[in-house]
């Protein structure tokens, strides 16, 4: 990986010297079908002719290639030696002319990490499929190129591929027949094409969202069409696509149905046509990421497409993910960054726009509530990491904005813009927004230049703004001071505001505070809010004064700001009680988040929060919160409550989630919800047992279909207690014998309690890049099971020998997913504590985003070493 790097300062020089005017690059992926032959990696060709200029002739610059072998290369028709100027990731390029044009015609390897151009092979029929994946840096692995997102320019791409499959592209594609003229294809796709595909040349864009995708998939085509305000027509094709496996559960009508809705939200507020023609959008197989917002054509993970029943969470969360990639073809694609230090540029934006959309153009109106139970429970964590970074991040290199794409640049810098957006002016806020799209299209920005537009419109300071809440660090905590005339009414109710001592900002938040009371009827209700800007150590919030004494008061109420709520003992004393008569079903979940909160800060035991959610989680109409209810449970469980407990921790949620489970309404999303954290947490054989029964029929629960996805939830807990052995497993792959099923059979396989289990997996994860991306993930997913700590003690030991080789050796994908999920959590106890440190002191020297992921893992449990003596005090 150090090889494959490029740092910030390379990159600034490259751009200062070189522009391109255009990139031809031509692909040859026949080679993915059939017997590989040979040794080493499957190849395909790659062949790029880059025309680009240099404003300093007789200069010398480099361009990116990962490749295994050059076969020819060329510049400005003068030939040169591969073997002297290609060192495996960079060509060099001496004595430039002012005008430029480079070929080389390489042998580029398809990818089983999901990075560059990924080849899988479906086990339900052997079919192969291809997409490529490249951000913040993996194009080069395709082709050669200048990969650095302000070297922006026009591409057009060929590809020759199996008769019988298709091809996308970012543009809209002709197949071509040997001998013969061109068949146009509305939308970039066609059905059963051959030979080679050739595609519409696209707008200048940045390397890393180009985009291939080949095979045999599942195409569906819809269109859209809008009249614009001038009275042109819009006419956008519309593409659906995924592997023919899945093609009985895609639900394309609800993809298109969402889509459709987003353009229209979005061309009302920006003001500014979609502008890159089609838009297909292709759910793809071991995909690393939610999604990638490549213009005309997005990519998705294909668990997207759900194969058995799911709650309306999930549907929320896929039309979240959709309305975010489509806000990237402005913010992202029609202007970038100019380096990754402006990552919040295009991810913070488009973060904030998929709730700001979902709930102002879909059916998922409380998607505001989501956000802040659970994309803001992300943010927080992230940000009382010793990893956190002010938004606008210091990105040294590569290395750094593969693992920028983190909690503080989406979900903190979604929560920021929400303020920004109550400080600013909604109005204000889009003004500018268009502003910035009409003056920068198809350029490159830094925060400046938002900033400048911003300040056009609200007529605030937006420097001032920017230096607390964007170049600043660390998460703010509120908490109310409730002072009470001897007539039981508020005499002074002030917010106390602090900060933790690595970050001391004290920032400017406007907040609502509101003031609750239960009703006669025992429902607990909102009956007096003000809105305040809270500045400094403490701020008296007088519009309060007077008011009736509050039982709850929440101090961040409807969610204005970015920070951790605290109660007054009144207030906690009153959500100890009454947490469930709460009625606002966004206070409720604030309240919630509030208590996470300060169960991981170790001010609130974890058997207590545990004992919340068993007393009140079963009312919780928000199904998204009550599933993030679920997740939050068992991570006290598993990570905060003393050990001595855990037994009778486990034992509480199991009879608490099998109580709920029988209560839940038949067929409902609650009832799905707990029979799945039932599986989470089983462990007794009272209820190992009843797993057994509903996936073998003897046991029933009115209204509960236990479908394929959850047959495999239930089998995860079963071999984990060893209930479900080797030939259960292959019998239940028998039943479902495709990717989905292979990828949970390996999960299974390797949670299994044996001392042999647990040495093949991490051989097969640590010793061996056998496995694919998908498979790695699966194989540390049910290695690492809570249940088998004496089981994973040994692998302490060995993490630390490993880790710094397994970075030097495979993908930074790879690399991460390893050091991040192997990391001894679960040997919670102040010698692995020690042992973390004693790497960290003897490996100052070891790549910083290495080091980087170790901190983040040895503040996690060093978090958890507090909650738990927390929760035994």
């Amino acid at each position: 990986m150090p090889g494959e790097n490029l740092s910030r300062d390379e990159a600034r020089e490259r751009a200062a010297l070189l522009s391109v005017d255009g990139y031809e690059v031509s692909l040859d992926v026949r080679s993915a079908v059939g017997d590989a032959g040979g040794e080493g990696p499957r190849t395909f060709r790659s062949v790029t002719t880059i025309r680009f200029r240099c404003n300093e002739p007789g200069a010398s610059s480099f361009a990116d290639l990962v490749a295994p072998s050059v076969t020819a290369l060329s510049l400005n028709g003068r030939d040169l030696d591969p073997s002297e100027v290609f060192d495996g990731t960079r060509i060099a390029l001496e004595d430039l002319a002012a005008d430029n044009e480079l070929v080389v015609d390489a042998q580029c390897a398809y990818s089983r990490t999901g990075e560059g151009l990924h080849r899988f092979v479906d086990p339900e029929d052997g079919e192969v499929y291809l997409y490529t994946q490249y951000e913040p840096a993996d194009s080069r692995r395709v082709f050669a190129n200048f990969e650095q997102p302000d070297l922006k320019a026009p591409f057009r791409f060929e590809v020759r591929a199996p008769e019988e499959w298709t091809v996308w592209s970012n543009g809209a594609g002709e197949r071509m027949k040997e001998g013969r003229e061109a068949l146009p294809q509305k939308g970039g796709g066609g059905r059963r094409a051959g030979g080679v595909w050739r595609f519409a040349e696209t707008k200048p864009i940045s390397t890393y969202i180009t985009c291939v995708v080949a095979g045999p998939y599942h195409y569906v085509t819809d269109s859209y069409e809008r009249t614009l305000e001038d009275g042109t027509r819009l006419e956008i094709p519309l593409g659906a696509l995924c592997r023919k496996g899945l093609a009985p559960h895609f639900d394309a009508d609800d993809v298109f149905l969402i889509t459709k809705q987003g353009l229209d939200f979005f061309h009302d507020r920006f003001d500014y046509p979609y502008p890159f023609g089609k838009y297909d959008q292709a759910f793809v197989p071991e995909y690393n990421l939610g999604a990638m917002e490549n213009p005309g054509l997005v990519t998705f993970r294909e668990e997207y497409i759900f194969r058995g029943k799911v709650t309306q969470a999930s549907y929320e969360g896929r039309a979240n993910t959709i309305l975010h990639e489509m806000a990237h073809m402005w913010f992202g694609d029609l202007v970038t960054m100019e380096w990754w230090d402006d990552l919040w540029l295009k991810e913070s934006f488009a973060d904030f726009m998929g709730a700001f959309a979902n709930v102002g153009a879909t059916r998922f109106e409380n998607a505001w509530i989501t956000f802040a139970n659970r994309r803001k429970a992300w943010a927080y964590r992230a940000d009382q990491l010793p990893s956190t970074h002010p938004i606008t991040a210091d990105i040294r290199d590569l290395e750094d904005a593969k693992l920028n794409f983190d909690g503080i640049t989406y979900a903190k810098g979604a929560s920021v813009l929400k303020q920004l957006v109550a400080y600013a002016g909604q109005d204000a806020f889009l003004e500018g927004a268009r502003r910035y799209f009409k003056r920068h299209a198809y350029g490159n920005t830094r925060l400046g230049d938002l900033l400048s537009v911003l300040e056009e419109t609200s007529g605030r300071d937006m420097a001032a703004w920017a230096r607390s809440w964007l170049q600043t660090a660390g998460v703010n905590s509120l908490t109310p001071q409730v002072l009470l005339s001897p007539e039981g009414r508020v005499d002074e109710l002030a917010v106390v505001q602090e900060a933790a001592e690595s970050h001391p900002e004290l920032r400017p938040h406007r907040v609502a505070v509101g003031l609750y009371r239960r009703t006669a009827e025992g429902a607990l209700e909102r009956y007096a809010r003000a809105e305040a800007d809270v500045e400094g150590p403490r701020t008296v919030v007088a519009e309060l004064a007077g008011a009736e004494a509050p039982e709850l008061v929440l101090v961040n109420d409807d969610d204005l700001t970015y920070c951790k709520t605290r109660f007054d003992e009144t207030s906690l004393a009153t959500l100890r009680e009454h947490l469930g008569a709460l009625t606002d079903p966004l206070a409720r979940a604030l309240c919630w988040s509030a208590l996470w909160n300060m169960t991981r800060d170790a001010l609130l035991p974890a058997r207590d929060f545990i004992g919340l959610v068993l007393r009140f989680a079963g009312r919780e109409s928000g199904i998204g919160v009550l599933q993030m209810l679920h997740a939050w449970a068992e991570s006290a469980l598993v990570h905060y409550v003393a050990p001595e407990w855990r037994e009778t921790g486990a034992r509480l949620l199991g009879e608490g989630a099998l109580r709920e489970l029988r209560e839940a309404a038949p067929g409902g999303e609650q009832q799905l919800a707990w029979a799945r954290f039932l599986a989470a947490v089983a462990s007794d054989e009272a209820e190992l047992r009843l797993l057994r029964g509903l996936l073998d029929g003897t046991e029933k629960i009115e209204g509960l279909e236990v479908d394929q996805e959850l047959r495999w939830a239930f089998l995860a807990p079963l071999a984990a207690h060893g209930a479900a052995d080797e030939a259960v497993l292959a019998a239940e792959l028998a039943r479902d014998d495709t990717a989905s099923g292979k990828r949970h059979q390996v999960r299974c396989l390797a949670a299994r309690p044996s001392a042999a289990v647990k040495a093949q997996a991490w051989a097969q994860v640590v010793e061996s890049d056998a496995l694919s991306n998908a498979l790695v993930e699966a194989t540390i997913a049910g290695f690492a099971q809570p249940s088998q700590r004496e089981l994973l003690a040994p692998y302490a030991e060995k993490y630390f020998a490993a880790i710094e080789r397994v970075w030097a050796d495979r993908s930074i994908q790879i690399g991460m997913d390893v050091v991040r999920g192997l990391f001894p959590s679960f040997m919670d106890s102040p010698g692995t504590l020690d042992a973390t440190d004693a790497w960290l002191s003897a490996h100052e020297d070891a790549a910083p985003a290495l080091r980087r992921l170790v901190l983040e893992s040895r503040d996690d449990l060093a978090r958890a070493l507090r909650g738990q003596s927390c929760d035994r005090g």
